[in-house]
């Protein structure tokens, strides 16, 4: 779920809304179901409606944005130098939830729920989704399954 306006914002990040800065926070929340203990390693990308993919921006490169917001990192592009210049340590975006509230979690027992978010230097659009990969059976090791989510606000 895409958190677009303040009062979305608000309930996780105060008074901070980081689509101001060009960032798009996204919250997922997954539950397990399946009988199988669950191996995380989440590769998270949005996928614009033209159907470009956009990695996630890890969450301490998030705290180091400025308040100018970069073109998107497209899957596959080459992401040199790094780190950027131009990139500000005590950036409107470095506060602690941004980091303390990001999707972290690499095992997911039986009947268990995760959440958290993921960050993309985005705008929202129609026709989005989200694309995650990296769930695995945890004690065989073999792919589970991956999701593709619409982010149009239901």
């Amino acid at each position: 779920m895409p958190f677009l306006t303040d009062a979305e914002t608000s309930m996780a990040f105060d008074k901070l809304n980081p689509n101001k800065y060009g960032v798009l926070p996204v919250l997922v929340i997954m539950e397990n179901g399946t009988g199988k203990a669950l191996r995380l390693n989440l590769k998270a990308e949005f996928v614009r409606a033209d159907g470009k993919h956009i990695d996630a921006t890890p969450p301490e490169d998030v705290q180091r944005l400025s308040t100018v917001p970069k073109a998107p990192r497209i899957a596959g592009a080459n992401p040199l130098p790094i780190p950027l210049p131009g990139r500000n340590k005590k950036g409107p975006l470095n506060v602690f939830e941004i980091e303390g509230y990001a999707f972290a979690a690499k095992l997911l027992p039986v009947g268990e729920r995760v959440f958290g978010f993921f960050y993309f230097q985005t705008e929202p659009e129609p026709g989005a989704r989200l694309y995650l990969t990296g769930i695995k059976d945890a004690s065989t090791g073999k792919d589970f399954f991956y999701y593709d989510l619409p982010l149009d606000k239901q």
